[in-house]
């Protein structure tokens, strides 16, 4: 109830799972009937063919190029469709090859370089990472997530936003992330403010290789200490603390909060990891360049039904086939993923919030002005509580400044949100070492 109450406060939304926003138009057919599509491109693996209309990695681009193009056609050409494209190589790609993503550009309408992206992969592998010839299904591992992005351009391309929306779907996830590297570099090269990055990778599935099964929550990771992090800055950390506090680990409790807003919403399990243990997705390479990234992925994974040859071996079936995906379970993620989008194109970006109480019985507490805010909201919690407590301890600031009486700084985590002219409050920006929802500060020159 706790934390119920803290949504409540921080997330302005209907309690109601049959809300008449976006993610009540989510189709569990079209889900299906896109998973199909992919499937029947035999292989998508990104060294596969790439000018064969009908299988291959090149074919499979090019529908997700033509759905968006479909998607815009009906929103008045809403969106841009671009194919950021770059050759590549590498330890799984042995001679260089021609890496395309597609990506379609919803364009806010009062803060368009302020960006939030919802991406999955689209290619697609069997057992050899090698091995681009073998039919790789890829139904969820990643086709999930791809159908997903679709799915939310068709819904959320129905409304306008202040704040631009990116549907992205990457390829090389497979062979080393190269997709989700193009993908960051891309947002870079556009000069992009980019508040959030939700990266979807298998999320259609309900049940485990052990036979574990669970579709009542979903994974959301996200990293502790910053990837971008300078000496410097890790140093203050270290003394100051925020290793709990970073801007991605604050998009992880916001989208947790979403979701126990909602009736017979998935229940969000927040891992507080960058990824599964040994393994990685595209959110990675958004995180090294510091812009807030999290991943979301099923609650329980099998193994028998990713990255396997189609076979049969000891009555054991394995391979990443539409059969063994649980599509309720996908829309739900769906529409947990328009929810969060939905809201975080609403919403100004975090503030840089800043905490000064050394040696003094009183906090003062700043904070930036961000385009779009019409109030400021500041949140107080002991270090050694996960979350942000129910109630603010001064909601609705108009200035960028506050000061806390008698509160003694040492014993505290501060943070900041933002409140737009709907009454949507951001994300909470923590007052630590890299609390900031942007790259950390660069490394200064030694010859200035």
């Amino acid at each position: 109830m706790k934390k119920l109450a803290f949504a409540a406060a921080l997330i302005a939304a209907p309690l109601s799972a049959q809300s008449s926003g976006p993610a009540a138009g989510v189709s569990e057919e079209r889900l299906r009937a896109d998973i199909d599509t992919l499937v029947g491109f035999g292989t998508r693996h990104t060294l596969s063919e790439q000018d064969n209309p009908e299988r291959g990695i090149g074919a499979a681009v090019d529908w997700g190029l033509a759905e968006f193009k479909r998607i815009s056609a009906q929103c008045g050409g809403c969106l841009e469709i671009v194919a950021p494209e770059r050759m590549v190589s590498g330890a799984r790609i042995p001679t260089p090859v021609r890496l395309r993503n597609a990506v379609a550009v919803q364009r806010g309408t009062e803060r368009p370089n302020e960006v939030v992206i919802v991406q999955g992969h689209i290619d697609s592998r069997v057992s050899d990472p090698l091995d681009w010839q073998k039919d790789a299904p890829g139904a969820n591992d990643d086709g999930s997530g791809t159908v997903l992005v679709i799915e939310a351009a068709r819904n959320l391309s129905q409304g306008s936003y202040p704040v631009t929306i990116v549907y992205a779907l990457l390829s090389g996830e497979e062979q080393g992330l190269f997709g989700g590297r193009l993908m960051a570099d891309y947002a870079a090269e556009q000069g992009w403010q980019v508040k959030a990055v939700l990266n979807n990778d298998i999320v259609g599935g309900s049940c485990g290789s052990d036979g574990w099964c669970d579709d009542a929550h979903v994974r959301l990771f996200s990293e502790g200490p910053r990837a971008d992090l300078t000496d410097e800055l890790r140093a203050a950390q270290r003394r100051e603390g925020g290793e709990n506090d970073t801007p991605s680990r604050n998009l992880s409790r916001y989208i947790d909060l979403l979701a126990d807003q909602y009736d017979g919403s998935l229940d969000v399990r927040q891992i507080w990891r960058a990824d599964r243990m040994g393994r990685g997705g595209d959110q990675l390479p958004f995180l090294e360049k510091g812009y807030p990234a999290v991943r979301i992925t099923v609650a329980v994974e099998n193994y028998n039904w990713q990255h396997q040859d189609l076979r049969i071996e000891d009555d054991i079936e394995y391979g990443d086939t539409p059969d063994k995906m649980d599509f309720p379970y996908l829309a739900r993620v769906t529409q947990l993923n328009i929810r969060a989008l939905d809201a975080l194109a609403r919403t100004p970006v975090p503030p840089i919030a800043k905490a000064e109480a050394a040696v003094q019985t009183f906090t003062d507490i700043k904070w930036t002005e961000v385009p779009g805010a019409i109030g400021y909201t500041v949140w107080q919690r002991r270090t050694d509580e996960p979350y942000w407590p129910a109630d603010p301890v001064i909601a609705n600031v108009v200035a960028t400044s506050a000061r806390l009486e008698g509160v003694r700084g040492d014993d505290w985590i501060f943070g900041v949100s933002a409140t737009a002219a709907d009454g949507t409050r951001s994300p909470v920006s923590s007052a630590v070492p890299a609390g900031q929802f942007a790259p950390a500060a660069p490394k200064k020159d030694d010859s200035e």
